[in-house]
């Protein structure tokens, strides 16, 4: 590699960037504006994290061994590998294998991330250096073939529900057939099985619980004329325009850079987040599907055949927010952010002030004093966007936390 002058890396998108903090972190950022530039689908997104963070943690953890690996033995790493250079090296050789169309994105990084390796203050040997990106490559080319083969490609039938009360149905307006149907049954990253933390079913059409939820979202998710007030409107929308992967990601990369984690620490942090919150979509799409519970949208159209005389049907009723082409029951944002609230609550303490900021909505950030504030908007966001019932985000935010302590518990623990 010719001998370039290190270059700040900036997530290539109109959000304020974040400090510079290591390698690591660096390849962190670029994988985000990889997925928001490939409009990667937010149920694909934490599995991605997972891979690039385990690669990239299995990379580094090899070479100074601290915790557990992921699933790549740190027996046969080189000895005077650099740390920074396998970080980089696995970073690239997952994001390469994800994103092949923003091959030269990447190839443009490379060079720089690792002359930036050899000429910084503390400068590796060039020995050293060709030694981590050798074991770095090879530690990634390991993940990406072990998780080929996890389920979450596989090709299912068509998903389109049912057509009696409360069974969920293509919405509109697209009104395509289920997606990520598949994640249902992908391999778990740490939890057991993808049923390990189902919650028991939705409540029934004609229930207390049920007809406060419906007549809730009828009135403050509709599109025009809700009740909601303006801020109310703006962080329904605003936690919709970016996948739970970038928000959290970018929040915990934030919190790390203020807490001056080390390379290892970074790579510990992110594994364990992106694993939390891919073991949390699998948990998610394991209960839409066993349960196949209709959306509000659906429900509210149609409320004159549920059997309840106190939900009054609006033919044409239409949520603030597009309805996701899944199984509203549970929330899939309250159990993925919950699993990753918990997670950073368990790294930096749950009292930790802290900002969301958006990969569509520049300018606007939402500003928290503590991870159970936060979980608390997302549950109100999507009640007030109109895609949920509150049991729902109530159920989900449970199942998330359950996954994430399971996952902070039992996930690379320390070794030495």
């Amino acid at each position: 590699m010719k001998n370039t002058l290190l270059v700040i890396i900036v997530i290539a998108c109109s959000t304020t960037a974040l400090v510079r903090a290591d390698e690591v972190t660096d390849w962190g950022q670029i994988f985000l504006s990889a997925t928001v530039k490939a409009g990667t689908p937010p149920y694909v997104a934490p599995r991605y994290s997972a891979i690039l963070h385990s690669a990239v943690f299995d990379a580094v953890n090899g070479i100074n061994t601290k915790y557990a690996s992921v699933h790549v033995s740190p027996s046969a790493a080189p000895p005077g590998a650099s740390a920074k250079a396998a970080a980089v090296m696995a970073a690239y050789t997952v994001l390469i294998n994800l994103f092949p169309d923003q091959k030269s994105t990447f190839d443009a990084a490379l060079p720089g991330s690792l002359a930036g390796i050899a000429s910084s203050a503390a400068a590796e040997h060039s020995v050293s250096i060709q030694r981590g990106i050798v074991w770095g490559q090879s530690v990634a080319n390991q993940i990406l073939a072990w998780r080929a083969t996890d389920g979450a490609n596989a090709v299912l039938p068509a998903y389109t529900g049912g057509t009696l009360p409360g069974q969920w149905r293509p919405t509109p307006p697209a009104f395509a057939p289920g997606v990520a149907r598949a994640y249902a049954t992908v391999i778990p990253w740490i939890i057991s099985a993808p049923s390990q933390f189902r919650p028991g079913p939705p409540p029934s059409l004609t229930s207390p619980i049920y007809t406060a939820d419906f007549n809730e979202t009828k009135t403050m998710g509709i599109i025009t004329g809700a009740t909601r007030t303006a801020e109310e409107t703006l962080y329904a929308q605003f936690w919709q325009t970016s996948t739970v992967t970038w928000l959290w990601e970018r929040t915990a990369i934030l919190l790390s850079t203020q807490h001056s984690y080390s390379l290892i620490e970074n790579a510990h942090l992110l594994a364990i987040l992106g694993m939390a919150m891919a073991d949390a979509t699998i948990a998610t799409f394991d209960a839409k599907y066993a349960y196949g519970f209709w959306r509000p949208v659906t429900a509210i159209r149609a409320a004159d055949t549920d059997g309840n005389p106190d939900t009054v049907a609006d033919p044409a009723w239409t949520p603030l927010i597009a309805t996701p082409a899944h199984p509203e029951y549970p929330s899939a944002h309250s159990i993925i952010s919950s699993s990753a609230a918990a997670v950073l609550a368990n790294f930096f303490g749950e009292n930790t002030s802290f900002y969301v900021d958006s990969s569509s909505m520049p300018g606007v950030t939402r500003s928290f004093t503590s991870f159970s504030s936060a979980t608390a908007e997302i549950k109100n966001a999507r009640v007030f966007g109109g895609i949920h019932y509150r049991n729902s985000c109530n159920v989900g935010q449970a199942v998330g936390e359950a996954v994430g302590a399971y996952v902070v518990e039992h996930a690379l623990p320390a070794v030495r």
